[in-house]
């Protein structure tokens, strides 16, 4: 490949890593994963910066923390004035391809000025669409919001496979090289349903136990599972739950699968580099509890099961250092042979892919939550599923506080604005069950991470813009020198 790579990035919504195959899970049918794994590079502690989709999606597309220009919340995107990746592409010669309508990253006139083309070729059918975000149990039954439901009506023609028939088409129809397409999905984000062929595929009995309650946990653990009535789910149904999600992660495999295909048939295989992710992972029942929570950084939501895969690059590497996904902005700039324009705290992969043992950062950092006195920008006036979670939020802000973590190979620090603070040892306790913050015995470890997590804020608190203003506003400099308009003093 010796001209510059096309880019194909794949993205399914709230995909924990453990539900893939190549990252050890053994109930997964996830093949095309899996072998794309296989032959490119798989970074096994890779994590996202946020636990909830429009902060996370922003922050690998920019290369900012959430902290570093606002954008914590749902409802604060991608500003025309700010940098992202995809219009550095576009600027840099790629033809930049949006599949779908995930509309939750970008503020209104940015998709259009950082893409060639997005949207569909043919729109999703509005009846399944109704049919998934309505899914689930009857909301009289207790375990309503536990955002499962019964399976969906056979092939779909939903949101995610309009987007995924956009992208094939597009790809049929000749993208010009070289080009970036951009392929983000809904599945696996709840409700928990999906087609028969896959709502039923998984055996039920495999995975079937979350990890237990945790010692230590923040407040809103608790608040969560007696505020939405998790107490009535059986064994059984937590088994069936997880099977469906299993099940939803399988169609978004096997869509994969197709893209990957689609790249083939277009002759493109081998000038492409295929990067699979997502913006956040889900609780699945561990600890309780089910879809994620601002003020959630545990593994479980911030852990990405991100594959690189570069034909020019030799197969089957595996990254176990600690690698953020604001990495991706310098990853997929260095890929292209672009130089970024802007300031921003990701660091370039390529290195890792040809040498997985080069160790890019030995920690991560995530962030999440608000202040109290930003309750008033809390996201308001949701319906169903989530009408006891803005609730919650509502009733006690301080459940829904700031807070950062910081991840090495051994440990995690959990910093709360509200609350205290937590302490995993990743070695025994890899699924943080216990806390240990405020031991003696760990005082040194819990200082030193907490010093680095400050030493992290102080450095990524803000950037300074590439583009100087003027010291003075022109229309100010003219009355200086008397060309300014006369301005009547009535």
């Amino acid at each position: 490949m010796s001209r510059r790579p096309n880019l194909l990035l794949f993205m399914p919504d709230q995909l924990r890593a453990d539900a893939i195959g190549a990252f050890g899970s053994a109930s997964a049918s996830t093949p095309h994963h899996d072998r794309l794994a296989a032959a490119g590079t798989r970074f096994d502690r890779a994590y996202a910066q946020h636990s909830v989709c429009s902060q996370s999606r922003i922050s690998m597309f920019t290369g900012w923390y959430p902290h570093v220009a606002g954008h914590r919340t749902l409802t604060h995107l991608i500003q025309p004035q700010e940098p992202n990746v995809f219009r550095a592409l576009r600027v840099g010669g790629y033809h930049v391809a949006m599949a779908g309508a995930r509309g939750d990253m970008m503020a209104p006139g940015v998709t259009a000025s950082s893409s060639d083309r997005f949207g569909f070729t043919r729109p999703p059918d509005p009846a399944a669409l109704a049919e998934f975000f309505s899914a689930g149990v009857p909301a009289d039954d207790p375990r309503y919001y536990s955002m499962w439901g019964p399976p969906v009506s056979d092939d779909p023609f939903d949101l995610d496979e309009a987007t995924v028939s956009t992208a094939i088409d597009w790809l049929a129809e000749g993208l010009p090289e070289p080009w970036c397409l951009f392929v983000p999905l809904i599945y696996p984000h709840p409700p928990f349903t999906a087609p028969p062929r896959w709502y039923h595929l998984h055996d039920r009995s495999v995975d079937a136990v979350p990890r237990g309650r945790r010692v230590g946990a923040p407040r809103f653990f608790s608040s969560i599972h007696d505020r939405y009535g998790l107490g009535v789910m059986e064994p059984a149904d937590w088994a069936e739950l997880r099977a469906v999600y299993r099940g939803m992660v399988s169609r978004v495999d096997d869509q994969l699968g197709r893209l990957l295909r689609a790249v083939e048939g277009a002759g493109s295989a081998d000038s492409t580099v295929t990067v699979t992710f997502t913006d956040h992972g889900e609780y699945l029942g561990d600890y309780g509890l089910v879809e994620k929570w601002p003020a959630g950084v545990d593994d479980v939501l911030v852990r990405n099961p991100l594959i690189v895969h570069d034909p020019r690059r030799a197969g089957g590497g595996v990254v176990g250092s600690p690698v953020e996904m604001v990495d991706l902005t310098a990853t997929l700039l260095d890929l292209a042979e672009l130089e970024p324009t802007w300031t921003h705290f990701g660091r370039s992969l390529v290195p890792a892919l040809d040498d997985p043992s080069v160790e890019i950062r030995d920690a991560a950092c995530s962030e999440g939550g608000f202040a109290v006195r930003e309750a008033p920008l809390f996201e308001r006036g949701a319906h169903g599923h989530y009408r006891e979670k803005q609730g919650l939020q509502a009733d006690d802000p301080e459940s829904v506080g700031r807070v950062m973590a910081i991840r090495t190979t051994e440990w995690c620090l959990v910093e709360r604005l509200y609350e205290p603070p937590e302490l995993y040892d990743l070695r025994a306790d890899p699924e943080e069950l216990v806390n240990l913050a405020g031991r003696s015995e760990h005082a040194v470890v819990e200082r030193e991470l907490c010093d680095r997590l400050h030493r992290w804020l102080f450095d990524t608190v803000d950037v300074i813009p590439w583009t100087p203003d003027p010291r003075m506003d022109p229309a100010l400099r003219a009355e200086l020198r008397g060309e300014g308009i006369r301005r009547s003093n009535a």
